[in-house]
């Protein structure tokens, strides 16, 4: 059995971790609230952007002529942008995204993918492949999710689009962490190249009477749209794997904090119990020996 020196050491450690598990939930809660803010802002003028894409694109009239909506005959190369963070203390953030990106990868060799071109965004993902074989890695942008900014967005977005528009990449894949809530956060897949009309609108909306004065042409506002339209869901996609992060942060240093609380009790009462026999027992020996 413990000592009453170890059980009061062991009290003190707890009470130095648990300073360090509240502090950091409280920075990463004030981050989360930071990032919610951040797609707050964005959410509306991303949405009204594709609902305009959406109408427009859905036109029959309108024949459309991009790269970005070419769609290949047979999918033999694709590029997987998978989203981690890059910093551990968060749960099961990281290993959930590394998991399912393990999964895909295999999925995509099994359905004849001859080449992938992984694209980590987050040092923990660009880490955990950073060793396999059969794949190429451009780990130019593994930092760039840590604080994400449109400028960087713009520059990963320009970097996917020229791999489909150059036919370096005939399909382009997502894979991050959808923020539901605190406790919640859901690993998921999409595909950001090439785009389809469904992707942009559902079709009770695209089928909405629209009036739009379109200048010069609806090919040129299309034409014009469509790479502001994939930098700003790349945006809304970093945005939301950070916010997701955060929350996860959160929730897990919670979690420390409640269960180091739970065991400091435990130990008070045994350190209390202890100490309380200790006394006891020197009360009886002194009883004891006044007898004698």
């Amino acid at each position: 059995m413990a000592s009453l020196k170890e059980i009061k050491g062991r009290i003190g450690s707890i009470k130095n971790t648990l300073k360090i598990t509240s502090a950091m939930k409280l920075v990463a809660s004030a981050k989360l609230h930071k990032a919610q803010q951040q797609i707050e802002g964005m959410l509306p003028y991303s949405q009204r952007m594709e609902e305009i894409l959406g109408h427009l694109m859905g036109d029959e009239n309108t024949k459309i002529s991009s790269p970005y909506t070419q769609q290949p005959k047979t999918v033999r190369r694709v590029a997987l942008v998978a989203m981690s963070s890059s910093t551990s203390l968060c749960g099961g953030f990281n290993s959930n995204i590394v998991r399912e990106t393990g999964h895909r990868i295999d999925e995509l060799r099994k359905n004849g993918v001859e080449e992938i071109l992984f694209v980590p965004i987050g040092r923990k993902v660009a880490q955990a492949f950073s060793a396999e074989e059969g794949f190429s890695i451009v780990d130019e942008f593994k930092t760039c999710g840590e604080k994400p900014s449109y400028a960087e967005t713009a520059r990963i977005a320009d970097f996917l689009m020229n791999l489909f528009k150059n036919q370096e990449a005939d399909r382009i894949e997502l894979l991050y962490t959808h923020y539901k809530s605190m406790a919640v956060q859901v690993v998921t897949h999409s595909q950001y190249l090439p785009i389809t009309q469904e992707k942009l609108l559902p079709e009770e909306q695209r089928l909405a009477d629209t009036d739009y004065l379109i200048e010069p042409s609806k090919q040129e506002v299309i034409k014009s749209l469509l790479p502001q339209a994939l930098t700003v869901k790349l945006y809304a996609t970093l945005l939301d794997s950070n916010a997701a992060e955060h929350a996860a942060r959160t929730f897990a240093m919670q979690q420390a904090t409640d269960n180091g609380n739970a065991l400091l009790q435990e130990l008070n009462l045994m350190y209390n119990k202890m100490r309380q026999q200790a006394i006891t027992n020197e009360l009886l020996d002194i009883v004891g020996g006044s007898m004698r």
